[in-house]
């Protein structure tokens, strides 16, 4: 079992988890001996969250509820409110996944709370551009381990800037292994191109249940 935490903020998002969250949860695209997946909003508090697009959410837990395990994955989206104090505690938490190996995956945003506390320093990772980290994140120390991509994983570690939000699932999938690698090659075609043709080939990589 692969437990998803996705944290959410006030301010958040939307758009940004919007891919990665609806493949995971609806399993439409996965192949026959995926791994279970177990998607849980997480927060603060169970105070409701208010997203950037009027959505109301009500989280299923809290940070202190998040297992600390090889097998769980945080996913931290963007939001104007990352420079909150009270967001520390989700940034410690992603701290300890990432030393038992668990994965964090994070995306516009969310990166500058990653680098502000050192997190990004020493591993290879992107954000909104060349400079936007050292002008939002003053304990930023990474700049030579920055990459000028859309997503970047390293390892178990995937970040993203505000304009990569389907290679950044694209990336999460491949690292949690739910697709055949053909299914998600024209799963990412057909999202970026629009082209009938990696619809069809995407729907002949299925299982004979999923056509």
């Amino acid at each position: 079992m692969i437990t998803i935490y996705v944290y959410v903020l006030n301010t958040l998002a939307d758009w940004e988890p919007g891919y990665i969250t609806a493949e995971l949860n609806s399993r439409r695209f996965f192949k026959n001996d995926a791994p279970r997946i177990s998607l849980k909003t997480v927060a603060h508090s169970r105070e409701p969250v208010h997203t950037m697009g009027g959505l109301t959410i009500i989280p299923d837990c809290v940070i202190a509820d998040i297992t600390i395990s090889e097998s769980s994955v945080l996913i931290l989206p963007g939001a104007n409110t990352w420079d909150n104090p009270e967001q520390s505690a989700i940034i410690k938490k992603a701290e300890e996944l990432l030393s038992v190996g668990g994965t964090v995956c994070a995306i516009c945003g969310a990166t500058v709370a990653l680098a502000n506390f050192g997190v990004l320093d020493q591993r290879p990772h992107t954000s909104n551009g060349s400079g936007f980290l050292e002008m939002f994140a003053p304990g930023y120390k990474g700049k030579s381990h920055y990459v000028d991509e859309p997503s970047v994983a390293d390892h178990n570690l995937i970040t993203a800037s505000a304009t990569g939000a389907l290679l950044w699932a694209k990336q999460i999938i491949e690292h949690l292994g739910v697709f055949q690698p053909d299914t998600l090659e024209f799963w990412y075609e057909y999202f970026t191109t629009g082209e009938p043709q990696s619809f069809f080939a995407l729907m002949q990589t299925l299982p004979s249940a999923h056509q």
